[in-house]
């Protein structure tokens, strides 16, 4: 049995194509959520660039993630990871994927406000930690009881992703599903606007 991708529809992405026009498309949610996958296809499916904020503050920093948090501490990365997104959605249209705390940040969260149509990728616990329990690279669950600590950043969290624009719920079903979700999503929400 083969493992055939099936492609996007083409109308749906050309039609939430139109809807974004030159906004950018910005994934906010936690950890395991599936910005950067479902952010990448989403990408592809729309013909536009994809960019994920982590690699990008990686690339300029030249330190990992992990690293620029056990050296600076969580305040002098926010700082960095809202000038990194502020430069990225300065110019559109664009996919792009942030990190789980980016949003919470009230800075970035202007930034990405301000730049773009926000999707939360919302998932249940269960999803995420067995999405995100397998590696050991993320430093806010490095912590006695890290599944305790998924669920605490849920809590702390997801009153504050629900301001996005849009929200899609993260589940396990193919990647091409949740970006026909996604794409779905674009386009309610434009009508859902038009009606308002």
């Amino acid at each position: 049995m083969n493992d055939v991708i099936e492609p996007v529809s083409a109308t749906l992405a050309e039609r939430a194509k139109l809807v974004l026009g030159k906004r950018n498309l910005v994934f906010i949610g936690l950890m395991g959520a599936g910005k950067s996958a479902i952010g990448r296809l989403t990408a592809q499916a729309l013909g536009i660039p994809f960019v994920d904020s982590d690699h990008e503050i990686e690339r300029v920093s030249r330190m990992t993630i992990s690293d620029l948090f056990a050296r600076y501490g969580e305040d002098e990365f926010r700082a960095l990871e809202t000038r990194v997104l502020k430069r990225l959605l300065r110019s559109g249209p664009r996919v792009v994927s942030t990190g789980g705390g980016a949003y919470i940040n009230e800075r970035s969260r202007r930034q990405i406000k301000k730049g773009g149509l926000t999707v939360w990728l919302n998932a249940e616990l269960d999803v995420l930690w067995e999405r995100v329990n397998k590696r050991d690279t993320r430093p806010l669950l490095k912590t006695e009881n890290p599944k305790q600590t998924l669920e605490n950043l849920m809590n702390a969290r997801y009153p504050i992703y629900a301001e996005a624009d849009l929200t899609v719920l993260s589940r396990d079903v193919k990647k091409e599903t949740m970006v026909e979700d996604v794409l779905t999503a674009v386009i309610e929400y434009q009508d859902k606007k038009t009606h308002e």
